[in-house]
């Protein structure tokens, strides 16, 4: 089975263009129709269960079991050589905790291979009074196989070197596409409040391309499927396409499915936009 046959597992989506298809279904039954080891990248960020308008608020208990049930579902559809990014925030338990982060309380239900956690600082957010103001969000790098896994790293090499020339014995110390980023990634969130930002959508979550495009370079190659089963603004259907793999979501709230398909209209027109002007040369 192969991505422009997904029609025959899920049928019509709501938008589809080459190599991508989205649908508006809830992400949990839909994956239980598709085929075992079918998905080479998962890139995601589930509701964290903390109110917003966008998800149904779960007892703890119903919150911890549904999330067993769609990370055991992308653990199969998962390719033996594929990759699961997470990106989960923090809930409050009354009487224990503030902010406790979800990964804390669902590590034994993520049957994946747990690579490395990303930290991502985001620079600017709320102003904390009682406690230390946050400024980061994680990701989680898990593998299904820990010795055969995809990390293209020349691909993300951070450029900016502080001695580029310096040499040893003759040779260049450092890779002259530059050195390896660390695990604390600095990339400014998507301000909603910033109406002229080119990537602000009315989505109240959305990640920034820089970081989705990282992930995607690294951890993925052209023409594999990326996957995200919570694709909200739309970004991680985006960045892939324009860094031609192939692309798979699913939303359950129809209005983010439409958020999502005129962003990929708007890459599709300028890319157009772009070869023809190529073409005049």
């Amino acid at each position: 089975m192969v991505v422009n046959k997904i029609t025959q597992v899920l049928g019509e989506p709501y938008f589809q263009t080459d190599n991508c298809f989205i649908y508006h279904l809830e992400c949990s039954s839909a994956m239980a129709k598709l085929p075992d080891e079918f998905i080479n990248l998962t890139v995601t960020s589930p509701p964290y269960n903390i109110g917003k308008d966008y998800e149904k608020n779960l007892p703890i208990d119903e919150y911890l079991s549904w999330c067993n049930i769609w990370l055991s579902e992308i653990y199969r559809i998962t390719l033996n050589t594929g990759a699961f990014w997470l990106n989960l925030g923090y809930l409050s338990i009354p009487n224990r905790a503030k902010a406790i982060p979800i990964p804390y309380l669902i590590w034994d239900k993520i049957p994946f291979y747990l690579i490395q956690e990303i930290v991502w600082n985001y620079g600017a957010g709320v102003a904390g009074k009682k406690f230390f103001s946050p400024r980061n969000e994680k990701f989680l790098w898990y593998v299904k196989n820990s010795d055969n896994y995809t990390f293209n790293l020349d691909e993300v090499r951070d450029p900016n070197v502080k001695y580029p020339n310096q040499k040893k014995n003759g040779k260049l110390k450092v890779n002259p596409k530059g050195k390896n980023p660390t695990d604390v990634w600095q990339f400014p969130k998507v301000i909603a409040k910033n109406r002229a930002a080119k990537e602000r959508t009315p989505h109240p979550a959305q990640f920034p391309i820089a970081v989705i495009s990282r992930i995607i370079q690294a951890c993925s190659n052209p023409n594999e499927i990326v996957f995200d089963p919570f694709l909200g603004s739309g970004t991680t259907a985006v960045v892939p396409l324009s860094l031609k793999r192939q692309f798979i979501g699913f939303e359950i709230r129809a209005d983010y499915c439409e958020i999502a398909a005129n962003r990929i209209e708007n890459l599709l027109r300028e890319k157009q936009v772009d070869a023809e002007q190529l073409s005049l040369f």
